[in-house]
């Protein structure tokens, strides 16, 4: 029954002069590890690193500034609302959505550095 059966053939299309190269310059520069790659890749680590700085010191900041703001003004940490003392709330509900937005937005920015830096491995 398998005799029968005529046998498969691939069909490709002629190959195009000029269509692409086999690898992206860059892609190969980063392979060989060279020193433009090495530049490419200190760019990205660079971006990352000052994004990760801004994002952790500006939460700091924030962070900071509650102690700050209940030791300039201590007739706050006397005010309860609903049995509950506002230095917790501030912090319970101030701050933890504060850490889900720098998060959120940490991870945003890092993708949009990496999708960047993808683009310029796919261009070159």
């Amino acid at each position: 029954m398998s005799e029968n059966r005529p046998q498969r053939v691939r069909v490709t299309a002629p190959p195009r002069p000029g269509a692409a190269a086999s690898a992206f310059p860059v892609a190969r520069e980063l392979d060989e590890q060279s020193e433009v790659g090495e530049v490419f890749l200190s760019s990205l680590i660079r971006s990352q690193l000052r994004l990760a700085v801004v994002v952790a010191g500006g939460f700091g900041l924030i962070l900071l500034g509650v102690p700050l703001l209940l030791a300039a003004l201590p007739q706050i940490g006397a005010l309860a609302v609903f049995g509950i003392p506002v230095p917790w709330l501030l912090l319970g509900l101030g701050v933890y959505p504060l850490v889900i937005v720098s998060g959120a937005l940490y991870v945003r920015s890092a993708n949009r550095n990496e999708e960047r830096f993808q683009d310029l491995l796919d261009d070159a």
